[in-house]
């Protein structure tokens, strides 16, 4: 298939308008089929539960193009089955799973030309998401709901290099206990903006965000997991009720012990722990592994061994074998890849 006249090599991390989008809709307890449409507007009532009490959520994955000339998700089922958890948590009807991976499959397969080429380090990023679409003005759930696809082109999440990140341990608490953390809402991350442009404003990349209990364990930042290497090798990845579930924090969880033989540990994360570790680094879709070589707490540094030049030795083989996996490159377990076409 010809492809999109688009510069791949230069494009950034924002939105470009793709021609195909999925739409569902939710009515009298039920689902309907869904269609592709090239309609990108939603229109929707002034009194809609998504304008009034933020009811929706949303995932996030990518499609590929691998060495081999196909094009592939990353193991959508598993977005599936953390929309269907997010969607019960705010009292949403599910989105078949099923029918989550076949809807993905055909809106990346109708916007096949903006898939960008093996080789540019371009990706297509597939945004589903669902919102009360009914009007709602007592606080309750509403009564009708609409899901959607669309996809957007988007450049390397690192332009010119991979450099170690200076990240700060935030004042703010990213999620309550027993709260929503550990679903995708979009309310958790409207909750977060004031603390990263806070962030930003001090010349900090990301915020490090610690349990609201007690303020002694690692949980994640606004929109990433943590993982963490020992100085005897071990991967730690730290373990809450209220962190969400990073898919790409589970895939490098896998693929350090079952490809690189490396110990792995999902446990609580001690704060004061943090300044023994060897590395550090962010996971999730958009960049896979942010390394970390800095943390700034209130006037004192954190200095991980792995410096800030580059990512440390762990780290990167961890990178280069999960991305390696997603581009074809290195044999996937079993379901991992969804083969589009």
């Amino acid at each position: 298939m010809e492809k999109a006249r688009i510069d791949w090599e230069n494009i950034g991390f924002g939105y470009i308008k793709t021609p195909y989008r999925f739409v569902s809709d939710y009515k009298n307890g039920a689902w309907d089929e869904g269609k592709l449409t090239e309609d990108d507007k939603v229109v929707i009532t002034e009194c809609a539960g998504v304008l009034q009490y933020a009811q929706t959520c949303f995932e996030g994955l990518k499609a590929y193009t691998t060495q081999h000339g196909n094009i592939v998700c990353f193991r959508p089922d598993l977005n599936a089955e953390r929309m269907h958890d997010s969607a019960l948590r705010l009292e949403m009807p599910p989105f078949p799973q099923d029918k989550f991976v076949q809807a993905v499959r055909e809106v990346v397969k109708a916007n096949a030309a903006y898939v960008p080429p093996y080789g540019s380090g371009a990706t297509l990023y597939i945004r589903p998401y669902m919102f009360g679409s009914d009007a709602v003005i007592g606080v309750k759930p509403a009564n009708e709901y609409q899901f959607r696809i669309f996809t957007t082109p988007v450049g390397p999440y690192f332009k010119g290099g991979v450099k170690p990140i200076v990240i700060k341990v935030s004042d703010f608490d990213r999620a309550a206990p027993h709260g929503t953390g550990h679903i995708k809402a979009g309310l958790n991350y409207a909750m977060s903006l004031h603390a990263i442009v806070t962030a930003h404003k001090e010349g900090f990349a990301e915020n490090m965000y610690l349990d609201p209990a007690t303020r002694t364990k690692v949980e994640e930042t606004g929109g990433a997991n943590f993982l963490f290497v020992t100085k005897d090798g071990t991967v730690v990845t730290p373990k809450s009720d209220s962190i969400l579930p990073s898919i790409t924090r589970r895939s490098l969880c896998y693929v350090a012990e079952h490809y690189l033989g490396m110990k792995v540990e999902h446990r609580e994360v001690l704060f004061s722990e943090v300044k023994d570790f060897a590395e550090c680094g962010l996971c999730g879709t958009a960049a896979v592994i942010s390394p970390v070589g800095k943390i700034y707490d209130h006037g004192k540094e954190i200095c991980f061994p792995s410096g800030m030049e580059k990512m440390g030795p762990v780290i990167q083989k961890l990178y280069d074998t999960l991305t390696g996996i997603q581009m074809g490159r290195i044999e996937a377990p079993k379901g991992w890849i969804e083969v589009i076409e």
